[in-house]
């Protein structure tokens, strides 16, 4: 105990078994229900073994005589029904609590951000606020009228970017097999399915991010040989920097004479390692087997 205080960890910490802080409200939630839940558990657990403990040692056979084999206690028979009754009910409760508050939605988010995946990196597309026919939301357009998105190439890591303290909506969906997005820093993944709206499948959900920084993202579900190789970064920027960049994507690079890249357009917000061009969480993978083995030959592996 000594050692535990001496360290300068919290109770809350310990009971958080190595899961992260989170940056969302709704991380917040499920970790506070992670821990209380293993707080729970452990205690049900130390009550258990004091209890067969205490059997063990005071009960154990000290003759040969048979013990009676019926014997009720009917309050003893009552209070362990209605006591795990009562935890599972409660536990139950904030469970369904937390779930619905992690799934909710509001009608007009403050972003709207279609993800897609695909073998074996991500694209990230800025849509309209309001839809367009049919219901669906259009991709904003840049000045020499392409798509404003982000692709990831194996060599570039896709960087998503969106504002501190606003709702950003995802809808989510793939280009060919079942990928994962996952944001450690979320507590939260979902499946990203082929065609959802014909599968019947809830391919959105929204975050409110907020903490500033950049923050790994990676695809969780076995996608395929490059599976493993599949991330992005997550760039968390304040409202008013993530405005200018939003606005520098959709005009024209004087130097280059295209639109600007997420890379570029970060770069002339100027507000330093928050602003790097490149991902900072994590590196690109050459995909192309012949290009790796040269790379490990001259790395000396």
């Amino acid at each position: 105990m000594v050692a535990f205080l001496s360290s300068g960890c919290s109770v809350y910490q310990v009971f958080a078994f190595g899961w992260p802080e989170g940056i969302t409200p709704q991380a917040e939630r499920m970790r506070d229900l992670w821990i209380w839940a293993t707080f729970a558990a452990l205690v049900v657990g130390a009550i258990v073994a004091g209890l067969i403990a205490w059997t063990v040692i005071f009960h154990r056979k000290k003759s040969d005589d048979m013990p009676r084999q019926t014997q009720y206690n009917l309050p003893l028979e009552i209070i362990y029904t209605v006591i795990p009754f009562v935890i599972v009910a409660v536990l139950f409760y904030y469970t369904v609590t937390t779930q619905n508050f992690v799934i909710a939605k509001v009608d007009n988010p403050d972003l709207r951000v279609k993800v897609v995946g695909f073998q074996w990196n991500w694209e990230f597309q800025y849509l309209q606020d309001k839809p367009g026919k049919g219901g669906n939301y259009q991709v904003r357009r840049t000045a020499d009228g392409e798509p404003l998105a982000t692709v990831g190439s194996s060599s570039t890591i896709p960087l998503l970017v969106v504002p501190t303290n606003r709702v950003v909506e995802y809808r989510i969906e793939s280009t060919d097999v079942l990928h994962s997005f996952y944001i450690p820093d979320f507590l939260f993944k979902r499946d990203v399915f082929p065609r959802p709206e014909k599968n019947d499948t809830d391919n959105v959900f929204q975050t409110t991010v907020q903490r500033q920084g950049a923050f790994v993202g990676r695809c969780a579900e076995l996608c395929g040989t490059y599976h493993s190789m599949m991330n992005f970064e997550l760039r968390a920027l304040p409202p008013d920097l993530f405005d200018r960049y939003l606005a520098l994507r959709a005009q024209t690079n004087p130097q280059t004479h295209r639109s600007y890249t997420a890379g570029e357009a970060l770069a002339q917000l100027n507000c330093g390692p928050l602003c790097a061009p490149e991902a900072v969480t994590t590196s690109p993978f050459a995909t192309d087997r012949g290009v790796r083995e040269v790379r490990q030959a001259r790395e000396g592996h």
